[in-house]
C-alpha cells in the first residue's frame, strides 16, 4: 500500500480508505445537468489508484473518454466516529492536492443503469496526490484557489470557498457513516470545468500556495 509523502522524512502514514464527494460545488453540478444535492454524495477510491508528482495517468483500454477533476484533499490524522463539526480540525493531520480520475463514459452508463461507479473511479492511477502539508501550515482551507491546466491551458479554476460544504462539516458527515481511522483521505470534490484528457497530455495544478502537482497521461 502507498504512503502519503511529507516534506518530514519523520511521517511515515499509510494511505488509508479514500472517500471522494460528488457535486460539492454548484456549478458542476449544473454543468453534469445533476442536481444539488442536500447532503454530501460518497463514493470510495481504492488505495492503488494512487500515484504522485511526476508519475503518469494510464487511460485503460476499457475507457473512450476519460476526465480530471481538480479536488482539495484532507489527511486524516485521528480515528473518530461521530465527530462534532466543531471538532473537525482537531482530527485533521493536514491537505493536499488530488486529481480524482474519472472514466466518463463508464460513469454514465452507470448512472443510467443505476449502477455505482467504482468501475470509472476505481482504475490504477486514477488519483493523483501531491506532498502533503501539515493543517498548521495552511490558514484556512476553506478559502484555498484551485487551479488546473492541461498542456499549459487553464481548466479548472475556482476556490474551495466555492464549496457548498465547509471542511468541518464533509469530515463529521463522512465520520457519521463510517469510522475515520488515521492515514484516511477525503477528496472533497471538484469544481467547474471538468473534461476530457488523452495519451500524451501534460496536467498541471495548485492548491494556493501551499500544493502543487504535474502528471502525464499515457
Amino acid at each position: 500500500m502507498p504512503y502519503y509523502r511529507f516534506d518530514s522524512p519523520k511521517l511515515k502514514i499509510r494511505i488509508g480508505k479514500i472517500v471522494c464527494l460528488a457535486r460539492t460545488y454548484k456549478k458542476h453540478a449544473e454543468e453534469m445537468k445533476a442536481k444539488t444535492p442536500e447532503e454530501p454524495i460518497l463514493f470510495l477510491k481504492p488505495a492503488s489508484s494512487v500515484i504522485f508528482d511526476n508519475q503518469s495517468i494510464v487511460i485503460p483500454p476499457r475507457t473512450g473518454e476519460v476526465h480530471h477533476e481538480v479536488e482539495l484533499g484532507v489527511v486524516i490524522g485521528e480515528k473518530g466516529k461521530g465527530i462534532p463539526e466543531e471538532k473537525a480540525e482537531d482530527y485533521i493531520l493536514g491537505y493536499l492536492l488530488a486529481l480524482d480520475i474519472t472514466a466518463r463514459d463508464i460513469q454514465q452508463r452507470a448512472k443510467e443503469e443505476g449502477l455505482p461507479w467504482t468501475i470509472s473511479k476505481g482504475f490504477d492511477t486514477f488519483c493523483p496526490i501531491s506532498n502533503a502539508v501539515p493543517k498548521e501550515m495552511v490558514p484556512d482551507a476553506n478559502n484555498l484557489s484551485l487551479d488546473l491546466k492541461v498542456n499549459g491551458r487553464i481548466r479548472q479554476s475556482s476556490s474551495t470557498h466555492n464549496m457548498i460544504h465547509s471542511v468541518e462539516k464533509i469530515v463529521s458527515f463522512v465520520s457519521e457513516i463510517m469510522t475515520l481511522e488515521r492515514g484516511d483521505l477525503i477528496l472533497t470534490g471538484t469544481p467547474e470545468g471538468v473534461g476530457r484528457i488523452k495519451h500524451g497530455d501534460v496536467i498541471e495544478a495548485k492548491l494556493g500556495d501551499i500544493c502543487s502537482l504535474k502528471v502525464y497521461v499515457e
